[in-house]
């Protein structure tokens, strides 16, 4: 009995063991494939990682796209608000990312996002650049040409050199390069300009401005040649109190009356000689004479007639002039940069020194031919001889 007994549970016993040892076979099958798992995962989190790094890549390039067309789209009025924007691009340094990855910038003048005219001054390139001028003040020495700089620099649309370059006549063996070194930089849209008076009584000078540019827009401020000898003349007395005496200097002769055309101070009056040699160069469009008498008078309407012709808008106008009545000319109520009202310094509006009428009058008669000729060229009558 006992040992069938023990016979009859033998079959049970080998059927736990084959259980035992699938139930091994699975665990450790299932630890083999847990490895795998385990070691797939952390490939699979590393290319995660790295899908993750170029999509923040895509979101920072995009975003700064978005800065750049806020930028573009915000309103526009002044040389302000385009310097603000250059700068907002400057200071966001965009990193190259990989090829297949790179977003182009947006073509803001082709969407109408932006005018032509301000395109440039959104640039991230910074402040701008220097550039060989597009207009110079060519004359005369104490016609006024200070005076119309200074007005001119007040428009956001306009920088110019503060100091005389003297480079189409005194500086030009030194190069272009040299000369544009000397600019103020500029940003899209606005002119560059520079002023040396004795350029337009240089013979040289024409030819030299054409070699640069046939399509510079030269302003000429002239004045009663009468006057602005005496003032010419007033001018050296300043420096040099030693010097004849204005009548002496103007005759060769007195007594024949016969005028020393030799001396400077006569001979930049002849404007009608002068202005035949520009026209060798330059057509009587790209010139604009600017009085110097209404410069005085009116500076707003003189202003206009070189906005204008400078193909610029409006902007300086009665609002920003007062007459000060101890230098007897107009001031700035506000400077360029300035919050401040400024005329200029104490050597402009000198008093002049008491000249023989009758020299006056030999000088009036004299000037009288080339004042009718230079009238009939420029088609402007200056009423220097009423």
């Amino acid at each position: 009995m006992a040992f069938s007994r023990i016979s009859k549970l033998d079959p049970p016993s080998r059927g736990i063991f084959r259980r035992a040892a699938v139930m091994l076979g699975s665990l450790l099958t299932s630890l083999f494939l847990l490895h795998c798992l385990t070691d797939r995962c952390s490939t699979v989190k590393g290319s995660s990682s790295r899908v993750e790094g170029h999509y923040e890549e895509l979101r920072s390039i995009r975003s700064k796209r978005l800065l750049y067309e806020w930028t573009a789209g915000s309103e526009l009025t002044g040389y302000g608000s385009s310097r603000r924007s250059s700068r907002v691009l400057t200071d966001e340094r965009v990193e190259q990312p990989e090829e297949s990855l790179m977003l182009q910038p947006p073509d803001l003048v082709a969407s109408r996002k932006v005018s032509p005219r301000f395109a440039g001054k959104l640039s991230p390139l910074g402040e701008g650049s220097k550039k060989l001028p597009q207009a110079l003040i060519i004359g005369v020495k104490k016609g006024g040409t200070r005076a119309l700089l200074e007005f001119l620099r007040v428009h956001p649309d306009i920088r110019a050199v503060g100091a005389e370059p003297h480079f189409f006549d005194r500086n030009y063996e030194n190069g272009l390069e040299w000369y544009r070194d000397l600019m103020p930089k500029t940003l899209e849209g606005q002119i560059t300009m520079e002023k040396t008076p004795s350029y337009f009584v240089t013979r040289e000078a024409p030819a030299r401005i054409s070699a640069m540019s046939r399509d510079t827009k030269l302003i000429v401020v002239v004045r009663d040649p009468v006057t602005r000898a005496i003032s010419d003349y007033t001018q050296t007395l300043s420096k040099k109190p030693d010097i004849p005496s204005f009548e002496s200097l103007t005759f060769k002769n007195r007594t024949t009356g016969l005028i020393d055309t030799s001396w400077s101070a006569i001979q930049i009056g002849i404007y009608a000689k002068h202005l035949d040699n520009w026209l060798q160069y330059f057509p009587m469009e790209q010139i604009l004479f600017v009085s110097g008498e209404r410069l005085i008078s009116d500076p707003a309407g003189e202003l206009g007639r070189v906005q204008d012709f400078l193909g610029l808008k409006r902007i300086i106008t009665d609002k920003h002039f007062y007459f000060n009545q101890t230098k007897g000319f107009p001031c700035l109520k506000k400077a360029e940069g300035s919050s401040k009202p400024h005329c200029l310094g104490k050597t402009k509006g000198r008093t002049h020194p008491n000249i023989d009428p009758e020299v006056v009058q030999r000088l009036r008669d004299f000037y009288r031919p080339f004042n009718m000729k230079f009238y009939q060229m420029t088609g402007r009558f200056f009423g220097w001889d009423d």
